[in-house]
């Protein structure tokens, strides 16, 4: 089982960032998807979530309006794609899928927002 994200990277105050999680090794379909981040000094945050149907689970509230999370189960990936961004926003992100009592992470992505 692997989840790998990817996207991450530093960009400004306002810029926009597209994070990726490539899923293998179960069924993906299956399972529902979110992320957290972690900023340092901080515990990990539910930022948004998607089902397996294709409902949403909100997250923070610093994030609505501004993060959107999306799925295409043909290719067994997730995506948050971040407008807007804040420095707040700076953590390490990491996508997590979830079904009943398995629950697979990622390795983490860094995103840091800094003029």
């Amino acid at each position: 089982v692997q989840l790998v994200e990817s996207g991450g990277g530093l960009v400004q105050p306002g810029g926009s960032l597209r994070l990726s999680c490539a899923a293998s090794g179960f069924t993906f379909s299956n399972y529902d998807m979110s992320w957290y981040r972690q900023a340092p000094g901080k515990e990990r945050e539910l930022v948004a979530g998607i089902t397996s149907v294709g409902g949403y689970t909100n997250g923070a509230d610093s994030v609505k309006g501004r993060f959107t999370i999306s799925r295409d189960n043909a290719k067994n990936m997730v995506y948050l794609q971040m407008n807007s961004l804040k420095p707040e926003d700076t953590a390490v992100y990491y996508c997590k899928g979830a079904r009943g009592l398995r629950v697979y992470w990622g390795q983490g992505t860094q995103v840091t927002v800094s003029s």
